[in-house]
C-alpha cells in the first residue's frame, strides 16, 4: 500500500550547536533514533525534524507514538541515535530541555503532585526566579484563565478528570515552554472536557506534538506523523496522513 511522502529531514543542528528555533516553538530533530525497551525494538530507525507548530501523531496501540512523543522532552532516551532540542542533546541536557518541552500524560494523576490546586501550579515556579507574591499571582492569574480559580485551596485529588486535566495543562503552561507534548490527554475525558482540553490546545501560543486516537482532533493541524510498528509510515499534512492511517487499519486482520 502506496502511502503519503514521509520526510527525512537533517537534524536540529550539528553536534554541540544550536540551531536557531521558529519565532514560537522549537526545532526537534530525530536522527537514527532506535529505543529498544526489554527484548522489544519499540522505535527503529526513525529521522524527521519537527518545527511546524502543530503536530500530530498517531498509531495503533503498541506502534511506539507514546514512545517516540517521550523522547522530545528526555523521559525517554534512544538506545541509538540522537534526539536533539533546539541543538540540545536530550541526552547531554535533560534539564535544559525540559525548560523548553513541557509533557502533559493522558492520566493527570500522574502528574498532579502537590495536595492543593494551587500547590500544584506553584510547583512549577519553584525554580523560577520569581518571589513569592509574584510566583502567587501568576498562580492565581493561571488558574482564573483555565476555570479553576475558585479551587485553588481544594485538594487536586478530589476535582473531576476534567479539572484534573485542566490543572495538568496548567501546570504545565505556567512555566512558559516552548512546546507542549500531549500525550493522549482526552482519553480519560467526556465529550464536553475533550472539547475543552482540545479547544485549548489549540489556541495556545506554543508549538503543540498531540498523540491521540481521536483522528478529529488534528483536522487543523499543519502536520500528522502515523507511526506504526517502531517506525514513521507516513508524514504528511492531516487529510492524506489520517486517510493512509486509516487504510493501514483497515489492511489489517
Amino acid at each position: 500500500m502506496r502511502g503519503p511522502r514521509v520526510r527525512r529531514s537533517a537534524t536540529a543542528g550539528a553536534q554541540g550547536r544550536a540551531t536557531e528555533p521558529p519565532e514560537v516553538g522549537c526545532v526537534v530533530g530525530l536522527e537514527d533514533v532506535h529505543v529498544r525497551l526489554g527484548e522489544r525494538d519499540v522505535l527503529r530507525g526513525v529521522t524527521t525534524e519537527l518545527r511546524e507548530r502543530r503536530i500530530g501523531i498517531v498509531g495503533a496501540n503498541g506502534s511506539g507514538k507514546s514512545t517516540l512523543a517521550r523522547l522530545l522532552n528526555g523521559l525517554v532516551l534512544p538506545t541509538h541515535g540522537t534526539v536533539r532540542v533546539d541543538g540540545l542533546d536530550t541526552r547531554r541536557s535533560g534539564a535544559q530541555v525540559r525548560r523548553r518541552v513541557g509533557f502533559v500524560f493522558s492520566d493527570p494523576d500522574a502528574q498532579i503532585v502537590m495536595p492543593t490546586v494551587a500547590e500544584d501550579v506553584a510547583y512549577s515556579l519553584r525554580r523560577s526566579e520569581h518571589d513569592r507574591p509574584a510566583r502567587d499571582r501568576l498562580v492565581a492569574d493561571w488558574l482564573a484563565r483555565h476555570g479553576l480559580d475558585g479551587h485553588a485551596d481544594h485538594p487536586a485529588h478530589l476535582l473531576s478528570g476534567g479539572q484534573k486535566q485542566l490543572l495538568a495543562l496548567t501546570s504545565v503552561l505556567v512555566s512558559e515552554p516552548r512546546l507542549v507534548v500531549a500525550d493522549e490527554p482526552t482519553t480519560l475525558l467526556d465529550l464536553r472536557n475533550t472539547r475543552r482540553v482540545a479547544s485549548l490546545l489549540a489556541e495556545i501560543p506554543q508549538q503543540v506534538v498531540l498523540v491521540s486516537h481521536d483522528l478529529d482532533l488534528m483536522a487543523g493541524y499543519d502536520r500528522v506523523l502515523v507511526v506504526d510498528e517502531g517506525q514513521v509510515v507516513a508524514d504528511d499534512e492531516p487529510a492524506p496522513a489520517i486517510a493512509y492511517y486509516r487504510r493501514l487499519l483497515d489492511d489489517r486482520p
